[in-house]
């Protein structure tokens, strides 16, 4: 087994908004130096803590974790899928799990079964 080194939500979240200056110093180091490998659920705790905790915009967490996640040193399981749930995140009012779910549709043309009414109706349109 090979052993990835993963960062979790904390590293990530003290990187983008450098609110403490010694964890944003570490974070750099962690996030520009390292091959870092980032799970879906990270991505799904970076973005609910962004928008509900810090208040910041669906636009701006897409524009900007687009750009973090666009590094070459930074992977994921599918990285179209992580980057087409930031457009579904930012472009309709779904949470990002349902955003997700709208990347595997648009990008693998996985069958989404759902309740969920609004999510239908974003799944109808792909």
């Amino acid at each position: 087994m090979v052993n990835m080194q993963i960062a979790d939500a904390n590293v990530i979240l003290r990187y983008l908004l450098k609110d403490d200056k010694t964890q944003f110093g570490q974070a750099k180091l962690i996030l520009e130096k390292n091959g870092i490998f980032i799970p879906f659920e990270i991505t799904a705790e970076i973005v609910y803590v962004l928008e509900k905790v810090y208040n910041i915009s669906r636009e701006e967490i897409s524009s900007t974790l687009s750009i973090l996640f666009t590094y070459d040193n930074l992977s994921f399981i599918n990285k179209k899928i992580v980057l087409k749930a930031l457009e579904f995140y930012s472009s309709y009012k779904l949470d990002y799990a349902d955003s997700l779910l709208c990347a595997y549709k648009a990008i693998e043309n996985h069958e989404i079964f759902t309740f969920d009414k609004r999510l239908l109706k974003v799944l109808d349109s792909i």
